[in-house]
């Protein structure tokens, strides 16, 4: 590997800690990343002519906190200073030893406050997904901008006002507490589940699947999980992200095509994958992404798809809907009770969906609807519903599945 290569990839691992460590002196998670990226450039000065150091996270975060303890404390711009970071001197970290910096308890407290300053509520969803995916994944404007199909200016321009959004508000550089703290922890949860679910299932584009988000969305989970072990609901997220992350190999054909979830190959769905779910699920409760990763666990345990939990499964979105009701999940519920008791028991309850204002562009509900019909033996009202959820989607991969099963009718 080339030294910039190693530099690149030591970066990508290390530069949400080091922002973090940088943010916790600065208070400005702006200022925390030019910082860190000045590091960055002083690693690919150096590194090819000195060599890259044994331990090359340490050898960044050093640099950065150096950098940022220097310009906190520089005497020419620390009346501008004192206006960005709204703070006094004396609040400034003496610099610290170089055992301190890799102090993985500091740091990990550190890399909480950035999560909570990224997901903070003052920020639209967009933003949030952006600033989180920039910050804590570590994904150029270029990469966030192609994972959603974004103009990569309306990104750059999405993450520079959200910067500026959160140094307005003057939003702490902290982890809340109480009250706040559930508030936040839930937006958290959310930008991370949003970020995997764009992975798992496009909603746009020629690919249904897009791993590397799936991939980032789970190591964020995963941080999570390791920085707040007391909290089941972020255990409940990390399970359901690593059980689905455990298919996401058999969900496409040889040619990307969709593979629905009884024909997928299930001898190849990542058993490492669904262990660490099982565990996570040990230490989850009660609430939506537990009962979510309840359901995925129904799945994981099932040999054959023959073999699935169904009437499990329609119990545990029967509780979730009474949780966060929903007509998504009343959909889900749906098919559940499809295949627990038969397409006559579903179509009812996807009937009575029709007229919900949410789903009306939603391809998923004539899709279901479409399936029903088809199993109840009537083809030409299954091959209408079959096209109209072709027409909905914008994904090519789902338009092109739905076509073929409405034109097999």
């Amino acid at each position: 590997m080339s030294t910039t290569r190693a530099v690149e990839a030591v970066f990508r691992i290390e530069s949400a800690r080091i922002i973090a460590g940088v943010a916790r002196i600065v208070r400005d998670v702006g200022i925390a990343e030019e910082i860190t990226q000045d590091a960055l450039v002083a690693a690919l000065e150096q590194w090819p002519v000195s060599g890259v150091p044994d331990k090359p996270g340490a050898w960044l975060m050093a640099t950065a906190k150096h950098r940022a303890i220097d310009l906190v404390r520089r005497k020419e711009t620390y009346a501008r200073k004192l206006a960005e970071v709204g703070r006094t001197l004396e609040d400034v970290p003496p610099p610290e030893e170089e055992g301190a910096l890799a102090d993985p308890e500091s740091i990990d407290d550190d890399l909480l406050r950035l999560i909570f300053t990224a997901c903070h509520p003052v920020l639209a969803t967009d933003a949030r997904i952006a600033l989180t995916l920039r910050l804590m994944g570590g994904l150029t404007t270029q990469e966030i901008a192609r994972a959603f199909l974004c103009p990569e200016p309306t990104v750059a321009q999405r993450i520079v006002r959200a910067k500026r959004a959160l140094a307005k508000a003057g939003v702490p550089f902290e982890v809340p507490y109480g009250a706040d703290r559930e508030e936040r922890l839930a937006s958290v949860l959310e930008v991370i589940y949003l970020v995997f679910n764009e992975g798992y299932s496009a909603t746009a584009g020629d690919d249904l699947v897009r791993p590397a988000l799936c991939e980032d969305a789970l190591r964020l989970a995963r941080v999570l999980a390791g920085l707040m072990p007391k909290e089941t609901e972020v255990h409940g997220l990390a399970a359901l992200l690593e059980f689905q992350a455990s298919r996401i190999p058999t969900r496409t054909g040889p040619d990307g095509e969709p593979v629905l979830l009884a024909d997928q190959n299930r001898s190849k769905w990542n058993r490492l994958l669904i262990r660490r779910g099982v565990e996570a699920l040990h230490r989850a409760g009660t609430g939506p992404y537990s009962l979510q990763a309840a359901i995925a666990g129904c799945h994981a345990d099932a040999v054959r798809y023959e073999d699935t939990d169904w009437r499990t499964i329609a119990a545990l979105y029967g509780r979730l809907v009474l949780l966060i009701p929903s007509p998504v999940i009343e959909l889900n519920r749906a098919v559940a009770v499809s295949m627990a008791d038969g397409p006559a028991a579903a179509l009812p309850l996807v009937d009575a969906l029709t007229a919900e204002p949410a789903l009306r562009s939603y391809h998923l509900l004539p899709s279901v609807r479409g399936d029903l019909l088809e199993r109840l033996g009537r083809p030409a009202e299954a091959r209408a519903e079959f096209e109209r959820a072709a027409s909905l989607t914008r994904n090519a991969r789902e338009q092109t599945l739905l076509r073929a099963r409405a034109a097999r009718l």
